[in-house]
């Protein structure tokens, strides 16, 4: 999201979902921008260029919140319920990511905590876990249709985000018993049944996790605990291994098979095939083809 003098943007609201959203400010802003969101969520917003003191204001609760310069790669937490807005010069840019509470105590009661209630605020804190997610997320926004893979592992972004928020900012630290295990043997079978049967499509980490009768949270351990791999490798393999067996009949064209194997595009097919095969899937063919 790119904004300058010209923007009628005064008001953004989140709705009841994860995201992960890059600004930047080309010029300056004619008005401040207030957030909020539909349901209870912190905004995590970590700023990719350094800002000087005049080039960014902040107001929490209606109050202005003197920041000072503000580095790179340090981090503003602030619950929306506070409906913070900002106004940026130019060259503001940083990357926000909405967190809904449903997420963070889910995450609050795998690791063994009670109820999270509040997170902490922080504004232009120096919070390393912080930047080096935001460095890793870099690279991806912008690129278009995200893949089943790209879908999962932003499940398990909330999760990792969730499980920061809770450790480093958490208003409550009560430990309690904290579950552990795999998955039981029907949870093994209905998931495996539904990734099975979604090789060539869209299956979200949620949707997973509420068959199986778990949080998201819960599931995404669990799965790991009964089949040693993340769910999202898991899928990747199999899809691999139905695109070999897709191959090996001569006559279906590589978009044909990426298709049918749930990626995006022939080109990230044949990267995750070269990566995990060892060979393209051109050359792969000619070598085991029949």
């Amino acid at each position: 999201m790119r904004l300058d003098e010209s923007s009628a943007l005064t008001t953004h609201r989140y709705a009841d979902r994860f995201s992960v959203v890059r600004v930047e400010t080309t010029g300056a802003l004619r008005e401040p921008v207030r957030k909020s969101s539909s349901v209870p969520a912190m905004l995590v917003s970590v700023f990719v260029q350094p800002v000087a003191t005049r080039g960014y204001r902040l107001w929490v609760d209606g109050a202005s919140v003197p920041t000072g310069p503000i580095s790179a790669f340090s981090s503003n937490v602030i619950d929306l319920a506070a409906e913070p807005a900002t106004w940026g010069a130019a060259g503001i840019d940083y990357v926000h990511f909405h967190v809904r509470y449903d997420a963070i105590d889910e995450t609050a009661a795998d690791l063994g905590y009670e109820r999270v209630g509040a997170v902490r605020p922080v504004v232009a804190s120096d919070d390393i876990v912080l930047a080096q997610i935001a460095k890793n997320v870099l690279p991806f926004l912008g690129q278009g249709r995200a893949s089943e893979a790209d879908l999962l592992a932003l499940d398990r972004l909330e999760l990792i985000l969730g499980a920061h928020l809770v450790q480093r900012y958490g208003a409550t630290k009560h430990r309690r018993a904290a579950s552990s295990g795999g998955l039981a043997g029907w949870q093994r079978r209905r998931a495996t049944e539904l990734l099975h049967a979604n090789l060539d499509g869209q299956l979200r980490l949620a949707h997973l996790a509420r068959a199986c009768g778990l949080s998201v949270s819960h599931f995404a351990r669990a799965f790991k605990a009964s089949f040693g791999v993340p769910c999202h490798r898991w899928l990747t393999e199999h899809r691999i291994e139905r695109a070999q067996e897709l191959l090996a009949v001569k006559g279906t064209s590589l978009a044909n098979v990426a298709d049918r194997c749930g990626f995006g595009d022939q080109a990230a097919f044949t990267r995750t095939f070269h990566r995990l095969v060892g060979l393209t899937p051109g050359r792969w063919r000619r070598e085991h083809s029949k």
